[in-house]
């Protein structure tokens, strides 16, 4: 497996630095960090001491407990499921958001079980890859990929599926706050071949990937503010990071929407691409056709399996001013009560991208 990269070390000696150098506060801070991360690791342990099975049924009874009880983001998931699954009778859809949060919770004890149970000799006792040859083509090829995924399944997976298979992965994420707890997650990754890389100040490190024909993996349902590149997602629009489509038509590197989805039981997954955008033989209009492409496909895909997405992602927040402007004017000059309630909007149209190649 390769060593971390250069920019990961060192991390230990600056944070003993930094407690030296600040005040009291500081240093008050780092002690909660410090107890957070303990009892994260006891949880750790405890997880890894039931059995898979065990979990599944805690995961039941937390989901209840979180969405019928505490009610946690409620209303968040409502709405969500509302606007993706309007067919549906509300039964059906809290049905749905029971099983999201089951499959939440299930998807934390499989990540702490998998580094004691899939290993390079049995994986393919717990993954399936249905399209394995079109993976492992695209994996060789001297072009950088870009692979793109969701909250969606048990994602993590996909990177272990890689790095297992002798292909490490970097992907781009904010350091987490807690200096402890990001060394740790840092190491699980990194362990597999998953190396995370800086929001901030990692233009170089990317750059170097690129050019050595390396693998860049993305969660492609982030949202990514006003400025973002807006597209139609479940029939609303979405913000997301232009980079992911840059990466690709710049670059001349294959794009895949991937995904590793919970087939059956606990620690059983299925691995596959739900969709390929390769520059050297499919066409993109733009950055926009493109990210409205692979959102299509990640649609399609939850589509499959919509009790393994995060429902409770705040996925739609459109700040963009004119939005805001007929939401307060909505709000200042309320519909008449004796109105006939409106039609849910149409979909928002983008434009579409040529057809890209299937897996």
């Amino acid at each position: 497996m390769p060593a971390p990269p250069q920019w990961a070390q060192g991390e230990r000696r600056a944070l003993s630095y930094v407690a030296l150098l600040q005040g009291p506060v500081v240093r008050f801070k780092l002690f909660l960090y410090g107890l957070i991360y303990f009892v994260i690791r006891v949880f750790v342990c405890l997880v890894q001491a039931m059995r898979i099975e065990t979990c599944h049924g805690l995961a039941r009874q937390l989901a209840i407990l979180s969405y019928d009880i505490l009610r946690i983001r409620r209303e968040v998931v409502d709405d969500n499921l509302g606007w993706a699954f309007p067919e549906l009778a509300e039964a059906e859809r809290q049905r749905l958001a029971r099983s999201m949060w089951e499959h939440i919770f299930l998807l934390v004890c499989e990540i702490v079980h998998v580094p004691r149970k899939i290993h390079e000799t049995n994986w393919r006792d717990y993954i399936r890859i249905p399209q394995q040859r079109t993976m492992v083509r695209y994996l060789l090829d001297p072009r950088p990929l870009v692979i793109v995924s969701g909250h969606f399944g048990n994602f993590e997976v996909g990177g272990v599926v890689a790095g297992l298979l002798g292909y490490p992965t970097f992907t781009v994420a904010r350091p987490l706050d807690n200096p402890y707890l990001h060394r740790f997650i840092n190491r699980f990754r990194g362990a597999r071949g998953q190396f995370i890389l800086p929001k901030i100040g990692s233009a170089p490190q990317v750059d170097a990937i690129l050019r050595t024909g390396g693998t860049l993996a993305f969660l492609g349902d982030q949202h990514a503010g006003r400025n973002g590149c807006w597209v139609n997602f479940f029939g609303r629009p979405a913000s997301c990071h232009k980079a992911v489509a840059l990466f690709s038509l710049t670059q001349n590197a294959p794009l895949l929407l991937s995904y590793a989805v919970r087939r059956g039981g606990p620690l059983q997954f299925e691995v596959g691409q739900a969709g390929i955008f390769d520059p050297s033989v499919d066409k993109a209009e733009d950055v926009r056709s493109l990210t409205q492409w692979y959102n299509q496909r990640l649609e399609a895909a939850i589509r499959t399996a919509p009790e393994q997405y995060w429902w409770l992602h705040r996925r739609w927040k459109d700040t963009r001013p004119e939005r805001r402007l007929a939401a307060a004017a909505r709000r200042r000059d309320p519909p008449d009560a004796t109105a006939p309630a409106p039609h849910r909007p149409a979909a928002h149209r983008t434009p579409q991208p040529a057809p890209a190649r299937e897996s």
